[in-house]
């Protein structure tokens, strides 16, 4: 079948150990299902494991892909979670074959119904970015509608998919960005209001939605209410701020809480909410899987706002 794999590793120049080919068929062990891929979205991951972090050269070739929607052996339209494993979890495309392919065996319980209501390149966008941040949202910060909610880094994909949640929700978002661009798009998207970063905000925040890292940790704990919550699941411009701010965390009792994906139980409430309110991902590209090249470079280059979907 055809695939798009890694097949070396290069920390500095990650599309060179990128190919596309025939790989075998997956083989289901007992309790796995196979699915015939329709659609698979790309990650930030993925162009990682190409650079061999979170992969290991005694596993390649490794088919590359988290992120899937197709059909199951019996037809059923379906949408692929990504997490395999309980206490030692991994992700597809770690340890087992990943989704950019024709084929992909899974855990049959990791499998959840497609909502008719959602394209399968819509549906493939969802299960990682999008579920980061319906956790980080619902589940870690605990806010309510009409609570205000502040998400550092105007673009990011966590950043973007939690603007469009949290506005469905009814949350009052506001967004911070170097980008005037990526400001501009946020406000498009939802946001009631957006900041340069370090910018002085009209009130404390109920929560914080924290992927930036040490450019933005100090502001992200100033701009709370005392009692409020940061939700942390990233850290792109490094993971040492120059000020804890310690002593402000433990005066005004802010919970900083730390997130990482979401449970299979989340994934079915995030596809709810996007059946239910009309909430559809952001996609920036979408391209067949035989030039899925086109699609890490573009990422690589950073020059996108919402997923590039593969097609099968």
């Amino acid at each position: 079948m055809f695939a798009a794999y890694a097949a070396r590793l290069d920390a500095d120049d990650p599309l060179s150990a990128l190919e596309l080919g025939e790989r075998p068929e997956p083989q289901a062990p007992p309790g796995w299902t196979v699915v015939r891929v329709r659609a698979a979205s790309l990650n930030h991951h993925d162009l990682w494991s190409l650079r061999g972090v979170g992969l290991g050269a005694g596993s390649l070739p490794m088919i590359l892909g988290c992120d899937a929607a197709g059909t199951d052996e019996y037809g059923n339209e379906v949408v692929v979670y990504p997490v395999i494993g309980g206490a030692r979890r991994t992700l597809l495309s770690e340890k087992y074959q990943g989704t950019f392919a024709e084929r992909v065996a899974v855990p049959a319980g990791n499998v959840l119904p497609k909502p008719p209501e959602l394209s399968f390149e819509e549906a493939a966008a969802l299960p990682t970015a999008w579920l980061t941040a319906y956790r980080m949202l619902f589940t870690k910060a605990g806010v309510r509608p009409g609570d205000s909610v502040l998400v550092q880094g105007a673009g990011g994909g966590v950043a973007t998919a939690a603007i469009v949640l949290g506005a469905a929700a009814g949350l009052r978002m506001f967004v911070t960005g170097r980008d005037e661009h990526k400001r501009r798009r946020a406000l498009e998207l939802g946001a009631e209001a957006v900041f340069a970063p370090d910018a002085r905000l009209p009130h404390r925040m109920d929560a914080v939605l924290e992927t930036v890292g040490a450019a933005t940790w100090s502001h992200s704990v100033k701009s709370l209410r005392p009692g409020g919550t940061l939700v942390i699941s990233g850290t792109t411009t490094g993971p040492n701020p120059p000020a804890a701010e310690l002593q402000r965390i433990f005066f005004l009792e802010l919970t900083v809480a730390g997130s990482t994906m979401g449970t299979k139980e989340e994934l079915a409430g995030l596809l709810s909410l996007c059946a239910a309110k009309g909430v559809r991902p952001l996609i920036d590209t979408v391209l067949p899987l035989d030039r899925a090249r086109e699609g890490f470079a573009r990422m690589r280059a950073g020059d996108l706002y919402g997923k590039i979907v593969f097609t099968v």
